[in-house]
């Protein structure tokens, strides 16, 4: 075989790669079953809606429902005497001004939240309520599945403990809500030890998985490959670019270098619409204001998680095209 004759094969092999790829990318229905799942989900309460109520508190996601959120996003750790409760830190001296993990002690000695809290993806605001007793106190995980049995709830499991993955496992089947829960973790060991535990929850792509999904993409194989996930969540890139009082204010190293990076390889139409036709959901979070909900439906996600749930619904009304 002459070096031309080969140089023609090889070409002919990468032109039908790239065009079945552009083929599949269009259409993965061809290779792939589209995933159902049983709800679809615009605005989403982060922790919530840490913005207007105690985050992560049943006080919270009472009022986010009354409002007419799409699902609570929340975030859960075990305590010394097994109880599964709604919590973002380990540690509770950010939350509640005292310095103790949630894994030391019993449900009963937790500590009430503070009378203001900070908000993480808003940082130069804080939360400050009435301060009632009531309105601080740390969620269960059950409580919240009996007060809203028919909303989709976003789960974040935050420790590698197989023990919460358990008890978080045996809550969702209990309540009957495996169709209407999604959990996982952005650390790959906990999300497939939660996949491995219960295959039927719906469960978001850990940042390795994202990883993947990103070299997939590029390489062009991301049409061919099935995904066990049903649902992205990622960040807004230009969250991390919001001006903030202090300037050494930063959630991460080289910043603005490495926020245009992720920008420009991950936030594209055309990539959110594959996931879509392929029954994926796609949630940006934590938005907070006007102009990051609309870039974020212009780009063709599902949903946008916010700590501020009257804003969201304010600008999913004044905008029907969104809906």
């Amino acid at each position: 075989m002459s070096e031309v004759s080969g140089m023609n094969i090889a070409m002919g092999v990468v032109g039908v790669y790239i065009f079945t790829s552009l083929m599949l990318f269009k259409n993965p229905n061809l290779i792939h079953k589209v995933r159902k799942p049983k709800f679809k989900c615009r605005h989403i309460s982060h922790r919530g809606g840490a913005g207007e109520n105690y985050e992560n508190t049943m006080q919270a996601f009472q009022r986010a429902v009354d409002l007419g959120t799409d699902m609570l996003e929340l975030d859960c750790h075990l305590t010394k005497d097994g109880k599964v409760v709604v919590s973002h830190d380990s540690n509770l001296l950010r939350s509640t001004g005292v310095n103790v993990d949630i894994s030391e002690l019993d449900y009963a000695e937790l500590p009430l939240l503070r009378t203001e809290l900070p908000l993480d993806f808003d940082p130069d605001n804080t939360y400050q309520g009435s301060g009632r007793p009531e309105e601080r106190k740390i969620s269960l995980l059950e409580d919240v599945f009996k007060s809203f049995p028919n909303v989709p709830i976003n789960i974040d499991v935050k420790k590698d403990d197989d023990k919460l993955i358990d008890e978080v496992s045996s809550l969702i089947t209990k309540y009957k809500r495996e169709e209407l829960t999604v959990w996982g973790n952005f650390n790959e060991a906990v999300t497939l030890k939660c996949y491995q535990k219960n295959s039927k929850i719906n469960l978001f792509f850990s940042m390795q998985g994202v990883m993947h999904l990103v070299l997939l993409l590029y390489s062009g194989l991301l049409p061919f490959f099935p995904l066990k996930e049903t649902h992205l969540e990622i960040f807004l890139p230009s969250i991390y670019l919001r001006k903030r009082s202090s300037p050494s204010a930063a959630y991460l190293p080289f910043q603005t270098l490495m926020v245009r990076l992720i920008d420009f390889l991950v936030m594209r139409k055309s990539f959110f619409e594959h996931l879509s036709r392929r029954g994926i959901h796609t949630y940006l979070w934590v938005l907070n204001y006007e102009d990051e909900f609309k870039a974020a439906f212009e780009m063709g996600v599902t949903g946008v998680m916010t700590d501020y749930p009257t804003k969201l619904k304010k600008f999913l009304v004044e905008n029907p095209q969104y809906d």
